[in-house]
């Protein structure tokens, strides 16, 4: 898959699970908005709703070539799951703490594809490891090039 946008801020606040590359129900003029990069994920979460699954705020910018045929930057887009999928990730977000995350979008062939990933919320102190540990990885690798 080719990625166009990347929710960065999801492997920071949460602590992700098992991950799932579905597709993704769009207009035409959000595929040529998504094909240009112009995704904001935002708050974005997946939610159920009458049985199927919803990418719900996560941004599409309107395409500017669009004429009167635009769309809602901030609309429910469907989830393109099979049934068995569905029930599945349904029963285990209604256990507690877990959510539904998108992490990144992008192309597989000519089909717009989202990955999603089962996620639980990192408490404080599991923020403040991750600073850590990014800082001391930066740290060794900046000294590994000066040693060049």
């Amino acid at each position: 898959m080719k990625i166009l946008a990347v929710n960065r801020k999801a492997r920071f606040e949460y602590e992700l699970l098992e991950r799932l590359v579905v597709g993704l129900a769009l207009l035409g003029s959000e595929v040529k908005s998504v094909r240009q990069g112009r995704v904001s994920f935002g708050d974005g979460h997946v939610a159920f709703h009458d049985g199927e699954a919803y990418l719900v705020e996560v941004h599409i910018a309107p395409y500017e070539n669009a004429g009167y045929a635009g769309h809602d930057p901030l609309r429910r887009r469907k989830l393109l799951l099979h049934r068995r999928e569905l029930a599945r990730w349904r029963t285990k977000v209604t256990e507690k703490g877990l959510t539904l995350v998108p992490l990144a979008i992008g192309v597989e062939g000519n089909w717009i594809k989202v990955e999603i990933a089962l996620a639980r919320g990192k408490k404080l102190h599991d923020k403040r490891e991750t600073i850590k540990q990014r800082t001391l990885d930066r740290e060794t690798m900046a000294e590994l090039k000066g040693k060049r």
